[in-house]
């Protein structure tokens, strides 16, 4: 349907039509060579061009409205789960699959738009909630008549459908057998992602057992196809049975452990009998080392946070007091803790020259024992005049630190902390140094640091300029009766100090440490030149092997937006990677990353249909066994397809049109050529 609508008053037609014929009137009223039926002629050729002239002079717009019919969509959706597939065989499926596409043909020839999708996979599950969600998505402006789920109700990942909101029908079709069967289930298997080579660490194993009540079953775990433990288990209901084992991490990297339960005479599925699980078994714990001349309570408040992370290892020295193997601990420390190291009576200097020699980082807490001057000769302080006096300054929050990132609740918590004792004193920072926290006096935060951070031929240095730690820490608890903003602070400053700085100019790992064995593994590469620019253009040789030694090679070259290397699928396993690039040198990189495997559809294979029945009945639907699968096909194709129209609105400016172009060029020229043909100029 269309219609023409102008931008001013339509009485313009009139002006436009007087106009036109005047024109023309007085165009060819005179006399001319040609007869009269042609001067007619020749007149309302020149009439119809300048109406048409004049009235595109009025900017006439073009009003069509278009109707479209949408036919309503039937959905059907055939679960093709692993748990399907493992109880049912071919002929059955195809059975299945047969019947669908028959449904589909008769639900067309009702009108219908039809269209068969699988049950999304999602990381190796099922997910029946993801799937419905995805077609209210595909279809979000079209009407949805219903959807037809095919399915043995078992779900194992994403949220009950019931629980959520769908805005078309689901009818239900149940396949499967819902008569529970003699069966052991491996649940969980959970173990530690980090243990420390010679340490026992725990792994906890839960299975559920159904018809072995009062049973013993056996329990082994093994390690490279070993025997490391075995336990018989007596299985007293069919609730979670726990079992512990307790190896010992033997090996340094990603080290893969197998549960096995051994299986029954009467089991019907012992695929789930067996779980994997891997630890990555490392060298051995950070190593902290505290230096003191005396005793004092900010010690124990920053062992209370060190001693909450299990990855370190924390040693306290204060000469004459505590003993300890300064010399090999000084040589194996990765942090080196300085609480008002070197003293001012000079007891630990010469340690303190030594440990500066170290390359492990460092931490001081100055305080009135400080020897002042000694910090200023080791570059780690720099002042106008040795502190004489000192004053008591509150803490605030640096809120442009970028070093390590801090929850918003922190910066309110130290706001609120009691003073600690700062040298009253003019001090200066390296420029390169980042303050962590600002000296605050009463209500005024000012620009001198508290607590900041810095680098010095690659060393980490941290630096408290006062003391009193520990009584943020008691405040802390006294108010809330937690210290978590202290222990996030000096929790993740010991971390950042902790950590080493990669410098390598080439690098090469896996986007992430644990893929799926349905996933994609790619290596990630970067390559520096001596000013850390990334450069492109090198040829990358991996070298990759598996658990059982199986070497397999690939090779590619880097370009600005080919940075990564797609190995493909692999099976479940620990792999090892050896890559190499040439620069100056030939350089390498060693690595490791894991693939494991999802089981999750063959845990549970005892189909649910009272799951089935709450969805159909809860979203306006049905449900039907198979056996019944002629009564939904009735009660589908019963049921008028009643189309929807959408009406879909253009503009268009009728100056636009290119046959009004066509129209008014064949007007001037079929005048033209009469004229000519008949003697005109």
């Amino acid at each position: 349907m269309s219609r023409i609508i102008f931008e001013s008053s339509p009485l313009y037609l009139f002006v436009c039509l007087a106009f036109s014929a005047g024109v023309a009137v007085l165009l060819y009223r005179s006399k001319s060579p040609w007869s009269k039926n042609i001067n007619r002629l020749l007149l309302a050729f020149r009439f119809v061009l300048l109406f048409l002239l004049t009235l595109l002079l009025l900017g006439p717009i073009i009003k069509q409205i278009d109707n479209f019919f949408d036919k309503p969509v039937i959905v059907v959706v055939q679960d093709n789960s692993g748990s399907m597939q493992e109880v049912m065989d071919s002929t059955r499926l195809n059975a299945i699959a047969a019947s669908v596409r028959q449904l589909g043909q008769a639900l067309e020839e009702k009108e219908y738009e039809v269209e068969i999708r699988g049950l999304i996979d999602s990381k190796g599950g099922s997910d029946f909630t993801k799937t419905l969600k995805a077609i209210s998505a595909d279809y979000e402006n079209r009407k949805i008549a219903s959807t037809v789920l095919i399915t043995d109700g078992i779900y194992n990942e994403g949220l009950s459908p019931l629980y959520s909101t769908f805005n078309f029908p689901v009818f239900t079709v149940g396949v499967g057998d819902t008569v529970e069967r003699t069966d052991i289930v491996i649940k969980n298997i959970l173990a530690n992602k980090i243990a420390y080579e010679g340490n026992r660490f725990p792994l906890l194993l839960s299975f559920q057992a159904t018809g072995f009540e009062n049973k013993e079953v056996q329990v082994k775990l093994l390690h490279k196809g070993k025997e490391v433990e075995s336990k018989k288990v007596l299985v007293k209901n069919e609730n979670f049975t726990q079992v512990e084992f307790q190896p010992v991490a033997t090996e340094q990297g990603i080290q893969r452990y197998e549960a096995i339960i051994s299986p029954q005479s009467s089991e019907w599925n012992t695929s789930n009998n067996r779980a994997t699980v891997f630890v990555e078994v490392v060298a051995g714990k950070k190593k902290i080392l505290a230096v003191a001349s005396a005793p004092h309570p900010d010690i124990k408040a920053l062992r209370a946070v060190i001693d909450e992370n299990a990855n370190y290892d924390f040693t306290l020295y204060i000469p004459g007091v505590i003993e300890a193997d300064i010399t090999k601990l000084q040589q194996e420390a990765d942090v080196i803790l300085l609480f008002q190291a070197p003293d001012a009576r000079g007891r630990n200097r010469a340690l303190f020259q030594q440990l500066m020699k170290t390359k492990a980082s460092l931490f001081f807490v100055l305080g009135e024992q400080t020897d002042w001057a000694e910090l200023k000769r080791g570059n780690i302080v720099s002042f106008e005049a040795l502190p004489r006096q000192y004053d008591d300054v509150t803490p605030s929050v640096n809120n442009s630190f970028s070093l390590f990132s801090l929850s918003e609740e922190v910066a309110t918590t130290f706001n609120n902390f009691p003073p600690a004792s700062v040298p009253f004193v003019k001090m200066a920072m390296n420029p390169s140094a980042t303050p962590l926290l600002f000296q605050k006096v009463g209500s005024v935060v000012t620009d001198k640091s508290l607590l900041y951070i810095d680098s010095q031929e690659e060393r980490k240095i941290a630096v408290m300029q006062g003391e009193g730690l520990w009584r943020w820490r008691l405040h802390e608890f006294a108010r809330t009766e937690n210290t978590e903003a202290f222990d996030e602070v000096f929790g993740k400053l010991l971390q950042y100090l902790a950590t080493t700085d990669d410098r390598r100019k080439f690098r090469c790992y896996p986007v992430k440490q644990e893929f799926l064995d349905t996933e994609q593994v790619q290596l990630e590469t970067q390559v520096y030149n001596e000013i850390f620019e990334s450069i492109y253009g090198n040829t990358i040789d991996i070298e990759l092997t598996d658990e059982a030694g199986k070497r397999t090679n690939y090779s590619y070259t880097t370009s600005a937006g080919n940075t990564r290397y797609t190995i493909g699928v692999l099976p479940e396993g620990v792999y090892r990677y050896k890559a190499s690039t040439t620069l100056q040198e030939r350089e390498e990189v060693r690595g490791e990353f894991l693939v494991v495997k999802q089981q999750l559809e063959l845990q549970n294979l005892t189909a649910d249909f009272n799951l089935l029945r709450k969805l159909a009945s809860q979203t306006g639907g049905a449900f039907y066994k198979m056996d019944d699968w002629e009564s939904l096909q009735n009660q589908l194709t019963q049921k008028e397809a009643v189309a929807s129209i959408h009406s879909e609105e253009i503009l268009n400016s009728l100056i636009n049109l290119k046959w009004i172009f066509f129209l008014l060029l064949a007007l001037v020229g079929t005048e033209w050529l009469v004229r000519k043909y008949s003697g005109g100029y």
